[in-house]
């Protein structure tokens, strides 16, 4: 009895020491925080096409900003002007060009709830061209219960990628915190160890 006690307290000293041990660690996680504006053509059951003017604001994370490729989760609400709000779970692949700030594309792929009108859910999705300092332009649509249909083109601005994840300009306007650890000339080129 007196050995087994003795050796549980050795283990707990060990899990001590390796947990306190100072060593560099990197755990940074991809995010997005973006807010835009666009056009879509909508419609609901057997009526026509209808234009309407809409915004998008996305919030996700995904996997280390490292990789040559990104997956991670969005959450996409879409206010439609004069209408309502639809809501967008999805996920998102994206090359690493388009985190880091230069150019790259994001395509999204989920589902989404219709907030107002006729009750529908189904499938959405977009595709994103990243620009350098954030920018961003892309086309998304949904299809859905209802025969809902929305389809439409935006533009805006990631405000993480025009920060913490820039790697673009950099001597113009220097990074001092930047979220990779991989410069972006060598990570976006050949195999990575990060996914």
């Amino acid at each position: 009895m007196r050995r087994n006690v003795k050796a549980s307290w050795i283990g707990v000293a060990l899990a001590f020491g390796v947990a306190l041990a100072p060593d560099v660690a990197r755990a940074d996680a991809s995010a997005w925080a973006f807010a835009g504006a666009g056009a879509l053509a909508w419609k609901e059951g057997t009526a026509a096409l209808a234009p309407r003017a809409h915004l998008n604001f996305d919030y996700g994370v995904g996997t280390s900003p490292d990789g040559s490729f990104i997956v991670g989760g969005l959450a996409r609400l879409t206010p439609v002007i004069d209408e309502g709000l639809d809501l967008s779970l999805l996920a998102r692949f994206a090359t690493h060009g388009f985190q880091a700030g230069k150019v790259g594309v994001a395509l999204d792929v989920g589902g989404y709830q219709r907030l107002w009108g006729t009750y529908s859910r189904g499938v959405a999705g977009g595709l994103t061209l990243g620009l350098p300092l954030g920018f961003s332009i892309g086309v998304q649509g949904l299809y859905g219960t209802g025969d809902a249909l929305a389809f439409g083109a935006f533009a805006g601005i990631d405000f993480l990628r025009l920060t913490v994840y820039r790697q673009s300009m950099l001597d113009a306007w220097p990074n001092p915190y930047p979220a990779q650890q991989t410069p972006a000339a060598t990570a976006s080129f050949g195999p990575s160890r990060f996914f």
